[in-house]
């Protein structure tokens, strides 16, 4: 029941988000979703809690994203105040504006999204 509510929350949150566009999505100051990220990265989380390595992103630029679809959570835990954008074409193209703030922004449909850019 828990879980069930959870993913309620989940899609109600992703429906606002796919509105209105990431850019508009402030940070969520949840540590512990944080701690998962190493620091200097941006990840991409499951809604489980899980990350997988190959969500896991340090070097500037674009990084195509393969097979990402659904509700998931970009967790930035760059320092300098790095920032990162997300974009709807391959190689960063037609993207968001530029994040910078630190910590889990709130959970987004990445199924139309195809590359996460880096910036400095």
């Amino acid at each position: 029941m828990k879980r069930m509510m959870s993913l309620a929350v989940i899609g109600a949150v992703a429906t606002t988000l796919s509105a209105t566009g990431p850019a508009r999505a402030e940070p969520v100051t949840q540590s512990a979703v944080a701690a998962t990220c190493p620091s200097g990265a941006v990840c991409l989380q499951e809604p489980d809690g899980s990350i997988a390595r190959r969500n896991i992103w340090y070097s500037y630029g674009p990084h195509n994203l393969s097979n990402v679809i659904g509700i998931k959570i970009l967790i930035n835990s760059q320092t300098g105040g790095a920032g990162f954008q997300i974009c709807k074409g391959y190689n960063g193209t037609d993207c968001y504006p530029v994040l910078r703030g630190v910590g889990a922004y709130a959970p987004y449909d990445f199924t139309p999204i195809n590359s996460i850019v880096l910036v400095r």
